[in-house]
């Protein structure tokens, strides 16, 4: 073990130093001079780490700068490649570290990895907006050196959003089963006992998803928050400075960023929710209510679902069948054409394609039943 684990602590030694120096190459070609300190105090972030692992290998009485060589970064090289560099090895690093978890469970070891895992996740997004230089640029994004979470509700989400989504569920579900039952079957009364059937399982089963799919986000928010909080009672000095660094991006001063983080931080509850807003993504108004989702949901997919049964209520035979198909390719169109609100899609465009997969579906679904009737009729 301990052969194994001088020779892993070589290999993160190696790797911290190797994102330090890509770092500061990437500050050498930085024309602003804020971006170019921030680029070094994230060089100065990974020596740091780079330190640990020295001390560890001088506690096993090991030479740390012995057969370490990190190469030259190409003088060719611009900014942007550098940034693309950064995100690979720190993707890298991410998942070499999270290896050595299964492996090496000693707490002092364990604290290191927790302690480098805390500066990636904050620093990626600091990353993230560096790796987008001026305009004059294609724009880049160096996503997340860390995978952490981003938890987001846009202005047009909520129960808008459920309600679209789930007249889109109910009215592509059930005209599917619909066109499918009629291709097996020319009776008017069990096309209309299946859609029926479809229609309540639908529903429940949209109104269910939905408020599943908003309650674990929100325990997941929980768990962005509890650990965010956590960090600032173990280590606020260390949230400041983060802090300070994302308004630093932000276009203020290293003294203005400083005092502001400072004036923040004297507040823990204002401080938690700043962390959790600017380094997280997180905030208050984004947090969903389960039961909402799920009402909605379940009755915007009801409503989808009567739509192309709505025919057989008057109608029966080919007729009846006709006209659903009519009623359920024009609610395809205006369902799409609503759901280009969610999108920065064209209203038509958006229509259009909705069209197009309704008839796909119920021709799919029509011709499959016929065979159907064929091989079982």
């Amino acid at each position: 073990m301990s052969r194994y684990l001088e020779k892993t602590l070589r290999e993160n030694l190696r790797r911290e130093l190797q994102a330090a120096k890509l770092y500061e190459a990437a500050a050498k070609r930085e024309q602003d001079s804020r971006r170019r300190g921030i680029l070094h105090k994230l060089a100065d972030v990974e020596r740091r780490h780079a330190k640990m692992w020295e001390e560890k290998l001088a506690e096993l009485g090991v030479q740390s700068n012995v057969d370490i060589a990190i190469p030259e970064v190409p003088a060719s090289k611009n900014l942007t490649e550098l940034l693309d560099d950064i995100e690979r090895i720190e993707q890298g690093n991410d998942a070499w570290y999270q290896s050595q978890r299964n492996v090496i469970d000693e707490p002092e070891y364990i604290a290191i990895y927790d302690q480098i895992d805390a500066d990636e996740k904050s620093h990626g997004d600091i990353a993230t907006q560096l790796a987008e230089p001026d305009t004059s640029h294609p724009k880049r994004r160096l996503n997340r050196l860390w995978n952490a979470e981003r938890w987001h509700k846009t202005s047009t989400g909520g129960w808008l959003g459920d309600a679209i989504y789930g007249v889109n569920d109910g009215l592509g579900a059930l005209f599917g089963i619909i066109a499918g039952v009629a291709g097996y079957t020319k009776a008017d009364q069990t096309i209309l006992v299946s859609g029926m059937f479809g229609a309540l399982a639908s529903t429940l089963s949209m109104g269910a998803g939905a408020w599943l799919a908003t309650k674990s986000e929100n325990e997941l928010m929980d768990a962005e928050l509890h650990s965010e909080r956590r960090e600032i009672q173990e280590d606020p000095e260390h949230e400041m400075e983060e802090l300070a660094l994302l308004y630093e991006l932000k276009g203020f001063s290293t003294e203005e960023a400083t005092k502001i983080a400072s004036q923040i931080a004297s507040d823990p509850d204002q401080f938690l929710k700043t962390m959790a807003q600017e380094e997280l993504g997180i905030h208050e108004t984004g947090r969903g209510n389960p039961w909402s989702s799920a009402i909605f949901g379940g009755i915007s997919t009801l409503v989808g679902a009567v739509i192309p049964l709505i025919p057989f209520f008057f109608l029966h035979g080919a007729p009846a069948l006709i006209t659903a198909a009519i009623v359920s390719i024009v609610a395809h169109f205006v369902v799409g054409a609503l759901k280009s609100k969610m999108t920065v899609r064209s209203w038509w465009t958006s229509g259009l394609e909705m069209t197009l997969v309704g008839v796909i579906v119920g021709g799919a679904s029509y011709l499959l039943g016929e065979l159907g009737s064929m091989l079982l009729g």
